[in-house]
């Protein structure tokens, strides 16, 4: 009987692709799903792999309860890694116009997740972290928006103060556009018009510093920050339901 090795000869179409390439194709063809799952699924392979190895090896020994440092420290230092990579990344590098114009994704099915689907977990690789963050701020740019807004209605809510201080500018910004308009301003008195809205800046800088309404704003942007990078990096990556019309390696659908 013949050996394995010889059991197959050399096909010439058949490609061996190298993972790289492979990798860059899925990114540039919009299949971006599949990278997210395929290293899921390395690195699930991979920690399954070793407690089995480290178990069997425990028992045949006397410190089976003993934790193995090597691999606590292996997994500090990549869960550590993969922090650092998302703190330093800059969530909208990719994202364009074209994404803010997008309609907004359902909040529910998209956003969410589907009840029952595992649609959340932590990404293992640095790699698989900055594709997701990414890619998850083009997709849910208006949810992200619109979450914005809702942290900064309640931070005024919390804070009244603030919240009159809003209404406060908002009065005066429309105080001075109906005066412009009424009279006619930037035509027959610009020198008017410039002192109303250099008035109106001035009044807009002293309403913000005694009302504290930049407390309420760095409160805003920091925990809209913090929820938009936390659904980014822990929600997975799901097929796009918008083809990209420009990309010419999809496969053609049959009739």
């Amino acid at each position: 009987m013949s050996s394995s090795s010889s059991s197959f000869k050399p096909n010439p179409l058949s490609l061996s692709v190298p993972d790289p390439a492979l990798d860059r194709w899925l990114r540039d063809s919009g299949y971006l799903d599949i990278l997210d799952s395929s290293a899921s699924a390395s690195a699930s392979a991979s920690t399954s792999s070793s407690p089995s190895a480290t178990t069997t090896t425990a028992a045949a020994s006397s410190t089976s309860t003993l934790i193995n440092p090597t691999s606590a420290a292996a997994a500090v230092l990549a869960f550590a890694r993969t922090l650092a990579s998302v703190l330093a990344l800059n969530p909208f590098a990719r994202l364009s116009t074209t994404d803010l114009a997008a309609p907004t994704p359902s909040w529910s099915l998209a956003f969410l997740g589907p009840p029952g689907a595992a649609s959340y977990s932590w990404p293992p690789t640095s790699t698989q972290a900055r594709l997701r963050v990414q890619e998850n701020v083009r997709r849910y740019a208006r949810n992200y928006a619109a979450l914005s807004i809702l942290v900064f209605a309640c931070c005024l809510y919390r804070m009244p103060m603030a919240l009159l201080g809003m209404l406060a500018i908002l009065i005066v910004w429309e105080s001075v556009r109906y005066c412009r308009e009424r009279w006619g301003l930037a035509t027959r008195a610009p020198g008017v018009g410039q002192f109303l809205l250099h008035s109106a800046q001035i009044a807009t800088a002293v309403l913000v510093y005694v009302c504290s309404l930049q407390f309420a704003l760095v409160y805003a942007i920091g925990l809209s920050y913090a929820v938009m990078m936390l659904h980014a990096s822990f929600r997975k990556l799901t097929p796009s339901s918008l083809p990209d019309p420009g990309n010419r390696n999809r496969r053609l659908q049959p009739k």
